[in-house]
């Protein structure tokens, strides 16, 4: 953080000194009252729930000293603003602007329908291996919206020289208002996809959206996009004169691309790297050959960056899953296997997911698929499940158990495919789900947890992970 004074937060802010102007922000800036430390700024937002002008008395009393407030109050020292969610955005804005005055920043910005988090992560790993660990920030987890991303910029002080960003959207104009916060360097589109269609009404939509990341980007900036993704592809000729378009892919055209591309039993994907005149060997640790074109996304910003294609190569190659519920494997004492990819999912996610479990089962495992509701499809959201299902039939996954109604055509599609009683299970809800597993797993088994967020079988997925269910199963 880039200490500030109450006076730099109301000027930033366009807000009200209800505090005197020389008291000192030093400490983090949060907007969850037991994140607190000495010298906070405290964030009073508004929610639907919980009104965290309810908890600024306590975040003074924990060692905030200013508050960001939409009214006074009484004995706590405030900015008072017009709306509390945008004078954040508006504060981070300014003390981005403070940091890459101080000293040499580059701001990187992901976004895409699929792969954002593990490439925003891969980043991290690669930009961190050039810089000491405390000059790169990275947002811990997906922290890619209107409060989120503000946060993540907050954290920037005068010796960060690497900002990585992730940049979400659910609907027109988030991608464009964010990098309004901040602009990037670089500018990363992954895919196109149908993340969100409930919202945006059309994947023409959401392209037009992703394609905010193109225009957003700073004069004479860095935009990179991917060369396999057609409606990605077609968003260079949206980059300003002087700035720069990378492409990456496996296409041959490709500026950063993969070259015989390998999957192992483990569903780990090896291949040569071209960024230059002769292919690096990269041996992802991630699993999912998914994790190829997110590998070569971040290729590309590094090697925009200026880092040699062969130390790119080698940081892929041990890089490491950074954040929980994606594609998280945990090989049990017991002989499961257990996949966790509950953080998040949308068809594309959904179907790249099902046919690493069919690889990592191969012919001599059992194959296990937990699924629950893929989120905000709007209207295609019963073709979109219907067809999982039906691909699960097609991969020959052996035991498909479909949990909470806003799923159930998942197994609908299995038993139209031609699944029969024992092989999909539709379930209701968490309980049953694990009394179904307690009875069903066994040792070898492969086991795949997917849903969006919201559906909430990333619990489940913690609880495979550490053994509390299917455990002491009978060969």
């Amino acid at each position: 953080m880039i200490e500030l004074t109450a006076a730099d937060v109301a000027e930033a802010t366009g807000g009200r000194l209800h505090a005197g102007p020389d008291v000192r922000v030093a400490g983090p800036v949060v907007v969850d009252s037991r994140r607190v430390e000495a010298g906070s700024l405290f964030v009073a937002l508004p929610g639907e729930h919980v009104d965290g002008h309810d908890f600024a008395h306590g975040a003074v009393e924990a060692g905030a000293t200013l508050v960001l407030a939409a009214r006074e109050l009484d004995g706590v020292p405030t900015v008072v603003v017009d709306d509390v969610q945008a004078a954040l955005g508006d504060l981070a804005r300014d003390v981005l602007s403070r940091a890459r005055a101080a000293g040499d920043l580059r701001v990187v910005a992901v976004t895409g329908s699929v792969g954002k988090t593990t490439t925003k992560d891969l980043l991290g790993q690669l930009l961190g291996a050039r810089v000491p660990a405390e000059q790169v920030v990275v947002p811990a987890g997906s922290f890619n919206n209107e409060v989120g991303l503000p946060l993540t910029v907050l954290r920037v002080t005068p010796d960060t020289r690497y900002l990585v960003l992730e940049m979400g959207a659910d609907a027109p104009g988030n991608i464009a208002y964010l990098t309004r916060i901040a602009p990037p360097d670089v500018g990363v589109v992954l895919a196109v996809g149908v993340a969100h269609v409930g919202k945006f009404g059309s994947v023409e939509a959401i392209a037009a959206t992703k394609a905010e990341m193109v225009t957003g980007v700073v004069a004479g900036g860095t935009v990179v996009l991917n060369a396999d993704d057609q409606r990605v592809a077609a968003m260079a000729p949206r980059a300003a004169e002087g700035t720069r378009v990378l492409t990456f892919g496996t296409i041959p055209s490709a500026d950063v691309r993969a070259v015989d591309v390998e999957v192992d039993a483990t569903g780990r994907a090896g291949f040569g790297l071209r960024a230059g005149a002769d292919p690096q060997r990269v041996d992802l640790r991630l699993v999912g050959a998914h994790h190829v074109s997110n590998a070569l996304a971040a290729a590309a910003v590094a090697t925009a960056l200026g880092t040699p294609p062969d130390e790119v190569a080698a940081v892929l190659s041990r890089a490491t899953p950074q954040s929980p519920h994606r594609m998280a494997v945990t090989e049990r004492p017991d002989g499961i296997t257990v996949v966790d990819d509950a953080y998040n999912a949308n068809p594309d996610s959904m179907r790249a997911a099902l046919r690493s479990l069919a690889v990592m089962a191969g012919r001599s495992r059992r194959s296990v698929a937990v699924l629950g509701e893929m989120l905000e499809l709007g209207e295609s959201a019963r073709a979109a499940h219907d067809e999982i299902g039906r691909l699960v039939v097609r991969l020959n996954v052996k035991l498909l158990v479909v949990v909470g109604e806003g799923a159930y055509h998942i197994h609908e599609g299995a038993l139209q495919e031609g699944s029969w009683g024992e092989e999909s299970v539709f379930v209701p809800d968490l309980d049953t789900a694990r009394a179904v597993l307690a009875d069903e797993l066994r040792p070898g088994d492969v086991v795949l947890v997917k849903s969006s967020l919201g559906a909430g079988l990333w619990r489940l997925g913690d609880e495979l992970a550490a053994g509390e269910v299917g455990t002491e199963v009978a060969p």
